[in-house]
């Protein structure tokens, strides 16, 4: 016995005819608007009902992306910084050699232009190292005798004087700055010509002008060059500048102290000027207790006092007056 629904419950066609139907609609529909394009519009129009359909059936997928995206960033972030702080680390001494190169070039520029303005032949040297002895202010230097220094010839940096060589080795060389205790220079005053002669003051840094006259024009901020009367320092050349000047009533004499405008606290490298060799320059050493000099004093005054008597004895005779 066949089982068929009751009239009252009949749905039409089977399901086999629908979907034949169907197939073959939607073939029609495929051919008509690959040929005749006439389904443009119905597209547009269903393309724009089902767009928020889309979009939120899109929302979970584009979420789960963006939190993806978001963790893997953090990630690449925080190794991109871990190795730009390691290339920083890295590059730091590079740096700061950098910089140092770019001063240390600056400055040998500035010396090389120095050297340029003199007409004597100079030769550049370089800091070892400070002398051994505290109370002296002296500096070892990478040129001596095999490189044409000689005791007696000035240094000098892109600003002004710096001392004396005063020994000499074959290689290396040492040099008394224009501070020491037992240096002295002789200058004059750009402003007015007034030539003196400044001593070291030793640790201070400083120079003095000393028996200066009461009355003498010199006034705070004059700069001071070599005179060139010692024929030693070239003239010309800046030595310091007056800083301070101390007068006393009961004195006829004023103390003026001088600030150099070179030193060895801002460059490692300067010129020794070849000059003609002569003995070094200088200042009178200070009298112990007894008011008596050293030894080594009392020689040179001896040798300057043989030297003026023989040449006082060869000067020749006025001639006589005939009557």
């Amino acid at each position: 016995m066949q089982y068929s629904p009751p009239p009252l419950f009949k749905q039409g066609a089977s399901a086999r005819v629908k979907v034949v139907f169907f197939a073959l609609f939607a073939i029609v529909l495929l051919v008509a608007d690959s040929h005749l394009r006439s389904l443009a519009l119905i597209r547009q129009v269903i393309g724009t009902v089902l767009y928020p359909v889309q979009m939120v059936a899109l929302m979970p997928r584009d979420a789960a992306y963006r939190v993806s995206d978001y963790f893997v960033s953090v990630v690449t972030l925080q190794s991109e910084l871990k190795n730009l702080r390691l290339q920083q680390i890295q590059n730091a001494q590079v740096i700061q050699q950098s910089q140092q190169l770019m001063a240390e070039n600056v400055q040998l520029r500035k010396l090389l232009a120095a050297g340029e303005r003199l007409s004597v032949r100079s030769v550049m040297a370089e800091i070892l190292y400070d002398a051994r002895d505290v109370y002296s202010r002296k500096i070892v230097m990478n040129r001596g005798a095999q490189h044409g220094v000689a005791a007696g010839q000035p240094v000098i940096d892109d600003v002004g004087v710096v001392g004396q060589v005063t020994r000499v080795f074959p290689f290396t060389s040492e040099i008394t700055l224009l501070t020491d205790r037992d240096q002295a220079i002789p200058v004059m005053v750009v402003r007015n010509g007034l030539r003196s002669v400044a001593y070291g003051r030793g640790q201070s840094g400083q120079l003095d002008l000393r028996f200066i006259a009461a009355n003498a024009d010199i006034q705070k901020g004059d700069l001071l060059t070599t005179s060139g009367i010692d024929g030693i320092y070239p003239a010309g050349l800046s030595v310091a500048r007056v800083m301070e000047i101390e007068s006393k009533s009961n004195d006829a004499f004023e103390r003026v102290t001088c600030q150099p405008l070179a030193g060895i606290d801002r460059n490692k490298q300067f010129l020794i000027l070849q000059t003609q060799a002569k003995e070094p320059i200088y200042a009178p050493p200070p009298a112990d207790s007894k008011g008596k000099q050293d030894k080594a004093s009392r020689q040179r005054t001896a040798e300057n006092t043989k030297k003026t008597a023989a040449a006082a004895s060869v000067a020749p005779k006025p001639p006589e007056r005939t009557k």
